[in-house]
C-alpha cells in the first residue's frame, strides 16, 4: 500500500509538473502585455508633451520672428519695382523695369484672375493668407517627388509680401523669413480684399524682357489690352512669373508652351474652362498673336549710351550697398550734370572737338567737383556698340606715365621733407644703387642742377627717380593711400617714380585734393536714395585731410608751370587758372613699334571748379596700328580736357576760375622773376636752392629706340589693361617716362621727353639694362 501511494504521489507530481509550463507562459504574457501598455502609454504621453512643448516653442519662435517683421505700407504694395536715376537737376536719365503700367481692378477680366488662382493658389478665395493644407501638401511633394506640390507652399498673398518686402533669392528663404512672410500675409488679408490683393500681385510681378505687371506684359507680348487676350494668351501670362526667362516665348518656345499648357490644365481642373476647351487651346501655337521680339529697354534706348559709364558706376555702387535694382523701386538722386555729360560724350564720339585716329581708339574720362568729391560726368568708352560693358574710367588700370610724379614723388617730398619749389635736383647721369643700370631721360640729355618746379614742368625722369629714393617707399605709399590709391610700400619700385597703374576716376579724385587744399573725397556718384516706403538715405563724404595745405598749394603752383612751360601750353588760357600734369607711356624697344609712339597718353588737370582726368589709348596696344604716334595723337587727352573744361567754365553759373590763394603756412620768394614757395618755419638751410639761371649740362647723344641692347617688358596685350613694367614689383625691368615734343616746341619743351631704366635682376644672364619707354 505504501508502494501504491508512492506511485500515486509520483503520478500527481508528474501531473503537476506537466501543468507548470502553461501557467508560467500565461503569467509571462500578462507581464509583457502590461509592460507594453505602460510603454505605449508613456510614449503617447511623451509625444503629447513634446507636441505641446514644440507647439508652444514654435509659437514662441513665430511670435519672436513676427515682432521684427518689416513694415509693409500701401505705398510699398502699390509702388513700382522701377528704380529711377535722377541727375543733379532732378531729371530722370535712366530707369530699370520701366516698361510697367498698373492695371485697375476693373480692367482685369475674370478669366485672367481665375487663371492665376488656378495655377498659383487654387484655395486663394478660401484661406486667410496662409494655407496649412498647401504647406503640408508641398512638404509631402518635396519628400515623395509628387507633382501634387506643383503650386508650392506660398499663397498668392505671401508671394505679394515677398515681392514687396523681401528678397526673392532662394538662399534667403530662411525660417525667420518664412515666419515673417506668413505673419504679414495674415495681417494683409485683414486690410485688403482678395481681388485687391490679386490686383496688387498682378501689377508687381516681373514678366521678363524688362516688363513688370501683366497689363504691360499683355501689350508687350501681344499688343493687346488684358480684356482682348485669348484664353491661351491669358494662360501664358498667368504662368510666366514662375520663371520669366525659362518660359520666354522667343528664346524658349517649347518651355513657354509646356508652362502655358500646365495653366490650361489647371484652369480646366478648377472648372474655369472645360476639359474639351483645354484640349483645344493646348494645340494653339505659342506664337499665335505673339508680337515681334523687343530688345530690352536698357539696350534699345539709344540715350543710355550717353550716360552709360555713369549708369554702370551707380549700379555698381547700389549693388555694393545691397540693393536689388530689379525690385527695390528706388529713386536714386545722383550727382550727374547731364549737360557736362552730354558735352563729354560729344567730345569723345565726334570729330567736332578732337580729331580721333579711328573708332577703335578709346578713352576713359572722369570729372569731379573738387570741393565735395561728387562725380559730375564720366565716359568709359567711345563708339560703343553695347551698354554696360567695360568702363575704362574705372575698370582699367593703365600706366599713368608722368602723371604719377606729383603723387609718388614730389607731393611726398614737400609733405615729408619740407622741400621748397626751387629745391635743387641734379639731372645728371644716374645709376641705380647696387647695379650698373642707368636711368635715362627720354631725350637722353641732362639739365644739370634744376629746380623741382622745372623738373616737374619738363617731366625730367632722373630727378623724379632720385626724389622717390629720398622720400622713401613708406612715405610715398602713405601719401598715395591717403589719396585713395591703395598701393603698399612693398609694391613700389624705383620706376614707380615715373608711372603707376591707375584709373581716371582715381587720378581725378587724387588731384582734386591738391586743388581743394589737401582734402581727399572718395568719388561720390549718389547723393540720396529713397526707397518704396519713403525712407531716405543720404550720402555725403566729409572728406579726410590727405596732406597739409602748404603741400597742396605748392604742388598746385608747380603744376601751373606744366600748363605754361611744357607742351601742355596748347591748352593754356587766360580765362581761368588751371594746373595739371601730362603723362605718356611709350613702348619697349623689342616690340619694334614706330619711333616715339606710345601705348597710353594722359592728362589730369583742374580748376577750382572741376578736376578732370583723361586717358586715351587702345584696348590691344601691342597690335599693329594700335599705337599713339608722337605729336598730335599723344596730345589727344589735352584736347579732350580743354573741350570739357572750357564748357564747364563757360556754362556753369559763377564758375570759379580764380587763382589759388597762398595759405599762411607758406612764404614766397621771387627768384629770377619766378615766385618760388617754401613752408613757413621749414629748415631749408641744407637745401641747395637754385637762385641762378640753370645751365644745361653736357648732353649724351640720343640713341635710337631700336637699340639692340634693350631688353624690356611690353605693355599687356589684355583688352582691359596694358601695363607698364614700371609698375612691376620685379626690379628687373626698366622704364622710360617721356613727354612728346611737337615740332614747334622750344629746346626746353623738347627736353620734357624723359626716360629711365631700372636695375636688372641679378638673375639676368646678360647683365644688360632693361628698358621700357614710358612717356
Amino acid at each position: 500500500m505504501t508502494e501504491k501511494m508512492s506511485r500515486v504521489s509520483r503520478g500527481q507530481q508528474n501531473t503537476n509538473n506537466n501543468k507548470r509550463p502553461s501557467q508560467s507562459k500565461k503569467t509571462n504574457n500578462k507581464k509583457t502585455n502590461s509592460k507594453f501598455k505602460r510603454i505605449t502609454k508613456y510614449t503617447i504621453l511623451g509625444l503629447i508633451v513634446l507636441f505641446i512643448v514644440g507647439g508652444l516653442s514654435g509659437a514662441g519662435l513665430f511670435a519672436y520672428y513676427a515682432s521684427s517683421a518689416p513694415k509693409v505700407t500701401n505705398a510699398a504694395l502699390v509702388g513700382t519695382s522701377q528704380t529711377k536715376f535722377l541727375d543733379r537737376e532732378g531729371n530722370v536719365f535712366y530707369s530699370t523695369g520701366s516698361k510697367r503700367e498698373s492695371a485697375r481692378q476693373s480692367e482685369i477680366p475674370k478669366q485672367m484672375r481665375m487663371a492665376i488662382v488656378s495655377i498659383e493658389d487654387r484655395r486663394f478665395y478660401k484661406h486667410h493668407g496662409v494655407d496649412p493644407r498647401r504647406i503640408i501638401g508641398a512638404a509631402f511633394a518635396n519628400v515623395t517627388g509628387s507633382s501634387l506640390g506643383l503650386q508650392g507652399g506660398s499663397t498668392l498673398t505671401q508671394q505679394l509680401i515677398k515681392l514687396t518686402a523681401f528678397s526673392t533669392k532662394s538662399s534667403d528663404q530662411t525660417l525667420k523669413r518664412k515666419a515673417q512672410e506668413a505673419w504679414l500675409a495674415l495681417k494683409l488679408e485683414k486690410q485688403y480684399s482678395k481681388n485687391q490683393i490679386l490686383t496688387l500681385y498682378m501689377n508687381k510681378v516681373y514678366m521678363g524682357n524688362g516688363v513688370y505687371g501683366m497689363k504691360t506684359a499683355a501689350d508687350d507680348y501681344f499688343n493687346k489690352s488684358l480684356s482682348d487676350l485669348s484664353v491661351p494668351q491669358i494662360a501664358f501670362l498667368a504662368g510666366l512669373p514662375q520663371s520669366p526667362s525659362g518660359y520666354d516665348p522667343y528664346s524658349n518656345p517649347k518651355g513657354a508652351t509646356n508652362r502655358r499648357n500646365e495653366v490650361l490644365t489647371a484652369m480646366a481642373n478648377n472648372n474655369v474652362i472645360s476639359q474639351t476647351e483645354a484640349k483645344e487651346y493646348r494645340n494653339t501655337p505659342i506664337t499665335d498673336g505673339l508680337a515681334k521680339e523687343h530688345a530690352p529697354l536698357d539696350i534699345e534706348d539709344e540715350d543710355n549710351k550717353v550716360d552709360d559709364a555713369y549708369i554702370t558706376s551707380v549700379r555698381n555702387k547700389l549693388t555694393d550697398l545691397g540693393y536689388d535694382l530689379n525690385k527695390d523701386g528706388l529713386v536714386v538722386q545722383t550727382n550727374l550734370d547731364s549737360k557736362v555729360q552730354q558735352r563729354a560724350y560729344d567730345v569723345a564720339n565726334t570729330d567736332d572737338y578732337v580729331q580721333w585716329t579711328d573708332d577703335m581708339m578709346q578713352v576713359g574720362l572722369t570729372v569731379t567737383d573738387p570741393n565735395n568729391g561728387q562725380v559730375i560726368a564720366q565716359i568709359g568708352s567711345r563708339k560703343q556698340s553695347t551698354l554696360q560693358g567695360t568702363n575704362r574710367a574705372t575698370n582699367t588700370r593703365r600706366s599713368s606715365g608722368s602723371t604719377a610724379k606729383p603723387l609718388v614723388d614730389y607731393g611726398p617730398a614737400v609733405e615729408n621733407l619740407d622741400w621748397s619749389t626751387n629745391h635743387s635736383l641734379n639731372d645728371a647721369p644716374y645709376i641705380y644703387p647696387g647695379s650698373n643700370i642707368s636711368v635715362y631721360n627720354a631725350d637722353r640729355q641732362y639739365q644739370g642742377n634744376i629746380t623741382m618746379r622745372k623738373s616737374l614742368a619738363l617731366s625730367r625722369n632722373i630727378p623724379a627717380v632720385k626724389t622717390l629714393q629720398e622720400v622713401g617707399y613708406d612715405n610715398s605709399a602713405k601719401f598715395l593711400n591717403g589719396l585713395g590709391i591703395p598701393i603698399k610700400a612693398a609694391d613700389l619700385v624705383a620706376s614707380s617714380a615715373i608711372g603707376i597703374n591707375v584709373s581716371s576716376e582715381q587720378e581725378a579724385a587724387a588731384f582734386a585734393a591738391f586743388d581743394n587744399g589737401g582734402t581727399y573725397y572718395e568719388p561720390q556718384y549718389i547723393s540720396k536714395i529713397t526707397d518704396q516706403s519713403g525712407a531716405v538715405k543720404e550720402f555725403e563724404d566729409s572728406g579726410k585731410q590727405a596732406m597739409k595745405g602748404s603741400t597742396a598749394f605748392m604742388l598746385t603752383n608747380m603744376m601751373k608751370s606744366v600748363i605754361t612751360d611744357s607742351y601742355a601750353k596748347i591748352i593754356n588760357t587766360s580765362d581761368y587758372a588751371q594746373a595739371g600734369k601730362t603723362g605718356v607711356t611709350a613702348y619697349e624697344d623689342k616690340l619694334n613699334m614706330p619711333d616715339g609712339s606710345a601705348s597710353d597718353s594722359w592728362f589730369t588737370g583742374y580748376t577750382k571748379q572741376a578736376a578732370i582726368s583723361v586717358w586715351t589709348g587702345y584696348d590691344q596696344p601691342n597690335q599693329p596700328g594700335h599705337s599713339l604716334a608722337a605729336g598730335e595723337q599723344q596730345f589727344t587727352p589735352l584736347r579732350v580736357y580743354k573741350a570739357v573744361m572750357d564748357y564747364i567754365m563757360s556754362s556753369t553759373a559763377n564758375a570759379d576760375g580764380t587763382d589759388w590763394e597762398m595759405p599762411n603756412s607758406v612764404k614766397s620768394t621771387t627768384v629770377n622773376g619766378i615766385k618760388e614757395y617754401s613752408v613757413v618755419g621749414a629748415d631749408t638751410s641744407a637745401e641747395n636752392v637754385i637762385s641762378q639761371p640753370v645751365r644745361r649740362a653736357p648732353t649724351t647723344p640720343r640713341r635710337s629706340s631700336r637699340s639692340s641692347s634693350s631688353v624690356v617688358q611690353a605693355p599687356s596685350s589684355s583688352s582691359s589693361e596694358a601695363e607698364s613694367s614700371s609698375t612691376s614689383e620685379q626690379p628687373d625691368s626698366s622704364s622710360e617716362s617721356s613727354e612728346p615734343a611737337s615740332s614747334s616746341t622750344s629746346s626746353d619743351d623738347a627736353s620734357e621727353a624723359t626716360s629711365s631704366s631700372e636695375p636688372a635682376s641679378s638673375s639676368n644672364e646678360d647683365d644688360q639694362p632693361n628698358e621700357e619707354i614710358s612717356q
